[in-house]
């Protein structure tokens, strides 16, 4: 097992993550030594056919918490759950995220309001809940898994992209708050990425469009982005790793950009 960040024996909380970049996250930790609270939606049979296939792979413990992200008592028992189960909780991973996409004037004020909690309110919950439990250990990292349009709008996402900035904001005040107590709290703010909702949305764009889906990928998915590639869910894992180990530890309050080159323009 590979352990060059040193962070074996450390347990962490990731949300979102039964599939997506918040799977390749949660494997990126296992494979490093970390003991993992997963949290997601999904079939429950292939939830923990996951988990325990994780589990048996990398030898480290791998538990499953079903949090439902707009519930902030839920959000709390997770929290409680993983230190109760670990005896610490040293990462916390915000990934949770939901997406929906309308004019202004259109945007269902129900979306609005689940984009918002999910998004945004459920990182809150977590922060909320880890930070004490950090504090009193002397040591912690929070990872806000945020977006490129955390820092630049894109039409059409009204919540998507509020929350987003918002996230950017809530990582820079607990960075402020915890940096005597040796916890970092930074943002990870992807470009597009491969995810299995990304792959529906290729699809769907293809038939409506009438293009192919290379056509689609280049010309109206990766239009933002000058390499024309995807990030790389193990260029996120790379990043993450580094921001969780020791090595990243005078990372504060940062919005980490990897997204091939959107934001520089």
């Amino acid at each position: 097992m590979a352990t060059g960040y040193g962070l074996k024996g450390r347990a962490a909380v990731v949300t979102g993550s039964t599939s997506g970049i918040g799977q390749a996250l949660a494997r990126a930790l296992a494979a490093e030594g970390v003991n993992v609270v997963l949290n997601g939606f999904g079939d429950a049979g292939q939830i923990e056919k996951d988990r325990a296939a994780l589990a048996e792979a990398a030898g480290v413990s791998v538990l499953y918490h079903g949090a439902d992200m707009t519930k902030p008592a839920e959000i709390a028992d997770m929290l409680a759950y993983a230190k109760a189960r670990f005896g610490r909780v040293d990462i916390l991973v915000n990934n949770a995220g939901v997406q929906h996409v309308a004019p202004i004037e259109d945007f269902p004020i129900e979306k609005w309001d689940q984009i918002i909690a999910i998004n945004l309110s459920s990182a809150f919950h977590t922060i909320r809940a880890a930070v004490p439990i950090m504090k009193a250990a002397g040591q912690g990292r929070i990872v806000n898994i945020a977006s490129a349009h955390g820092l630049v709008a894109s039409p059409f996402k009204a919540a998507y992209v509020a929350a987003k900035h918002g996230v950017l904001g809530l990582t820079k005040t607990v960075a402020l708050e915890v940096a005597e107590h040796g916890v970092t709290c930074n943002a990870i703010c992807p470009g597009y990425v491969k995810t299995p909702l990304v792959e529906h949305q290729i699809a769907d764009q293809s038939k409506a469009r009438g293009m192919t889906p290379d056509e689609v990928m280049r010309e109206v998915i990766l239009a933002a982005q000058p390499t024309k590639k995807f990030v790389e869910f193990d260029q996120l894992a790379g990043l993450m790793l580094y921001l969780v180990s020791d090595q990243g530890a005078s990372v504060n309050g940062a919005a980490l950009s990897i997204d091939g080159g959107w934001t520089a323009a």
